[in-house]
């Protein structure tokens, strides 16, 4: 199967809060459109959570690029199983903190490559029945989800946000798996 780019277009209105949780089967996954290959450092990945919403992942950042530090994304990935699946729709959440969640599990973070990072959620898209995702409801162009990372400060970013990171868990239907991904950037605790 190869790569799509193109274009999302359908706005999907979002509550007005600093951080959501969403969940729901995953109708597609591909890379972000941009007219510029250059400019192309999220991965799109669609869910029906009642209505159709759009989750934009980073997989390279372009600030640490220009800043001189290192660009590559850090993932962390936590295994669990799971005997009901979350309901689908989308609601404010009060907090998401990676550091209860690796006070809590062993934690290991692996750097990614842009594109090995690109194939790997792209992989999992194909692969998962739902998706499980917390993170910043946006309203530009695009209407959806971002900051799907850790909040906190980075080698190129100042502001230093706790409890309102952003993840992913992606429920597999075979052995009931779920696979909850966090995400740092260079410097982030």
């Amino acid at each position: 199967m190869g790569v799509k780019r193109h274009r999302w277009m359908e706005p999907n209105p979002l509550p007005d809060v600093p951080l959501v949780r969403a969940a729901g089967r995953i109708l597609n996954a591909e890379l972000e459109f941009h007219v510029n290959p250059q400019q192309v450092d999220h991965v799109w990945i669609r869910i029906d959570a009642g209505r159709e919403v759009l989750v934009a992942v980073n997989t390279f950042s372009r600030r640490n690029l220009l800043a001189g530090f290192d660009p590559r994304i850090r993932v962390g990935t936590v295994r669990d199983t799971w005997s009901v699946l979350p309901r689908a729709g989308f609601e404010p959440c009060p907090r998401l903190d990676y550091a209860e969640i690796e006070a809590a599990q062993n934690v290991f973070f692996e750097h990614y490559a842009q594109d090995a990072l690109e194939k790997y959620l792209l992989r999992l898209a194909r692969e998962a029945a739902v998706l499980e995702v917390w993170g910043a409801p946006y309203r530009q162009l695009k209407q959806g989800i971002h900051q799907v990372h850790s909040r906190r400060r980075s080698c190129a970013v100042a502001e230093d946000i706790s409890g309102r990171d952003g993840a992913l868990k992606f429920y597999f239907e075979k052995e009931c798996l779920s696979l909850l991904l966090l995400f740092k950037f260079c410097g982030q605790p």
